[in-house]
């Protein structure tokens, strides 16, 4: 059965996949672990990788079901037809965030180097760098169309 992506209604990601499940629809909500600081604490909070997206698997005749779920908005579509993501996507996406990438070592790159990921959910990946920052990298995954911003906590300055 294909992926379609359901666009939801803002911060309501985690509700609607719990809700969809509820219902026997498979449902994904890629979620990141941050740092949140208030005035008085930090703390980790779950996000949403993919703001106001949810990706669900079901049929084609099945597609309205969906729409029993408060807080979906509509499907995503390309070129007049529901957007259809493919399950190696989904499963990258999941192996992806299945690892823990604040052990990344960054030398001797340059914005506009492009390199082949070695190791990780993104292996024999080709990858374009955008931006080096001390504390952040952005790739670009050419095959995927994504945009990835790789962070750690501590850097050597001597990496960069």
């Amino acid at each position: 059965m294909p992926w379609f992506v359901l666009y939801t209604q803002p911060r309501n990601e985690k509700k609607v996949t719990e809700r969809l499940e509820k219902l026997g629809i498979t449902a994904y909500c890629p979620m990141t672990i941050q740092v949140r600081q208030w005035s008085d604490r930090k703390k980790k909070v779950e996000v949403p990788l993919l703001n106001s997206y949810v990706f669900v698997q079901l049929a084609e005749a099945n597609r309205k079901l969906v729409f029993e779920v408060p807080g979906i908005v509509r499907y995503l579509f390309w070129l007049g037809e529901p957007a259809i993501v493919r399950d190696e996507e989904i499963k990258t996406l999941q192996n992806w965030l299945a690892h823990d990438f604040a052990k990344l070592e960054v030398s001797a790159l340059k914005p506009g180097d492009t390199i082949i990921l070695k190791e990780g959910a993104f292996k024999n990946q080709e990858a374009l760098i955008k931006t080096i920052s001390k504390t952040k990298m952005q790739l670009v995954l050419t095959s995927l169309g994504l945009l990835v911003t790789l962070t750690t906590q501590v850097i050597d300055p001597e990496l960069i």
